[in-house]
């Protein structure tokens, strides 16, 4: 079992335990995501599949959210943007620009990349560090 998907089993006791039913729906809820994507694959996922299912579920929300305020409709808002909390608890800490600019020069100086025609190879270069 991953260790992504060990924190929100975790954490879905936590919120029972507590009685947070706000939580506990949202963990419910990415615990659901990540079992359905299991069965369809008919593998067990590892944690940069748990995560990729995360991301979807926040794509999925920021989604919502817009249509919801384009509707008018400022109770399911709440609940989308009340979900969206939790959910990002499960995503990795985003990269500042600095530290993306100073990975970039890192990546330059150590492929050599002098052109455009080295952009293919820096990127397979920085995805490998940065994770995507």
């Amino acid at each position: 079992m991953s260790e992504l998907k060990a924190r929100v089993i975790n954490d879905m006791k936590s919120a029972m335990k507590a009685k947070d039913k706000d939580a506990l729906r949202a963990v419910r809820m990415i615990l659901g995501a990540i079992k359905q994507k299991e069965v369809d694959d008919r593998i067990e996922l590892d944690d940069t599949q748990v995560l990729a299912v995360i991301q979807k579920m926040v794509k999925q929300r920021k989604d919502s959210i817009s249509q919801f305020k384009d509707a008018g409709r400022t109770d399911l808002v709440d609940i989308e943007e009340a979900e969206l909390v939790i959910i990002n608890n499960y995503m990795p800490a985003q990269l500042s620009e600095a530290e993306i600019a100073t990975a970039v020069d890192k990546a330059i100086a150590d492929t050599g990349a002098s052109s455009m025609q080295d952009m293919g190879k820096l990127m397979g270069v920085l995805k490998g560090q940065l994770g995507g």
